[in-house]
């Protein structure tokens, strides 16, 4: 049975840059108040014209294009995203639909920060079990026009921007490179700790002017519960991708962790006892970009020659659900 590689990656983020200084203008904030509480300099807003699927388009063009591929070579869509261009249909068929090609399947995977290690785990399976050759799984979101821009949601308001990143994935033959294996897991009990509790069936009537004015559309968090959990259940999914596959932390030579907030990412390297140039992050000029933020990191690794051909990458995500994963993956 082959293995899953990454054939090619590609990000795009929107031309728009947002500092810190400018959230002054509509919330009581400062640039030193969410540097210290996130590590977030900067994040890329979207323009007006702009939807999730335009920002994957570009990411998917670049990832071809190192590829020596046309879209018409890809046989899927894994496209990963809590912000699709509308309501329905999903993302992924205004994706295919935009890259000029027809007839693929595309799958639309709704686990927002782990959505791209969950659609990881899909694609490897449809790969190793020869049912598709050419993979494209997307992460992408647009979250800057779906954020409480006032004091009142300030601790949200400031996490988040938009981006999107892709991989091109397909079989391998050559036993030592290749995902090793994915671990996905997830726990309902909290659900309502990260949430937008506001347009599903649950709601009676699913949308009106009065929930509208009371914020219930924008996301909601109690940061401290999701940080407790976020720092305990990423190191515990390191380590089991680890101790499956025969392999110590020492083995690591790059761990990508979803770029939440740089609070959580340094007590997950301090878990895991990893050093600096172990762990990798950019959380300070994109922010939190959801589905979007382990590709895009990814991506800056492949350009900048982080990661040789033979070296262990691991992946680790953790989001609302509560969902969370890992991936092992030797490059």
């Amino acid at each position: 049975m082959p293995r899953t590689e990454f054939i090619s990656t590609g990000f795009y983020v929107p031309e728009r840059v947002v500092k810190n200084d400018e959230f002054t203008q509509w919330m009581d904030t400062s640039d030193e108040w969410i540097k210290t509480r996130t590590g977030i300099a900067e994040r890329h807003w979207v323009a007006d014209h702009q939807a999730t699927s335009d920002l994957a388009v570009e990411a998917t063009k670049l990832a071809l294009d190192r590829a020596g591929m046309q879209a018409s070579d890809l046989d899927c869509i894994v496209f990963a995203t809590l912000a699709g261009d509308y309501m329905m249909p999903g993302a992924g068929v205004f994706l295919q639909r935009k890259l000029g090609i027809t007839n693929i399947p595309c799958l639309d995977v709704r686990n927002q920060c782990s959505g791209f290690l969950y659609g990881l785990s899909v694609a490897d399976a449809w790969i190793r079990t020869g049912q598709y050759q050419r993979v494209l799984l997307v992460g992408a979101e647009i979250q800057s026009i779906g954020l409480d821009l006032t004091t009142r949601g300030r601790d949200m308001a400031v996490l988040f921007g938009d981006g999107a990143g892709v991989a091109i994935l397909g079989p391998t033959s050559d036993e030592g490179r290749g995902v090793l294996s994915t671990h996905i897991f997830a726990d309902g009990r909290y659900a309502e700790l990260l949430w937008a509790n506001l347009g599903g069936s649950a709601n009676r009537p699913r949308l009106s002017a009065q929930q509208l004015e009371q914020g219930m559309h924008f996301p909601q968090m109690q940061g401290r519960e999701v940080f407790k959990h976020a720092s305990t259940r990423m190191p515990a999914s390191v380590m089991e991708s680890l101790t499956v596959n025969g392999l110590t932390t020492n083995d690591i030579k790059v761990l990508i962790p979803h770029q939440a907030n740089m609070r959580i990412s340094e007590m997950v390297q301090k878990q895991l006892g990893l050093r600096d140039d172990q762990v990798y992050n950019n959380i300070d000029r994109y922010g939190n970009t959801t589905a979007a933020s382990i590709p895009i990191a990814l991506d800056e690794c492949v350009q900048s020659g982080k990661l040789k051909r033979g070296d262990l990458l691991v992946l680790t995500a953790f989001g609302s659900g509560f969902t969370w994963g890992s991936a092992a993956i030797r490059w």
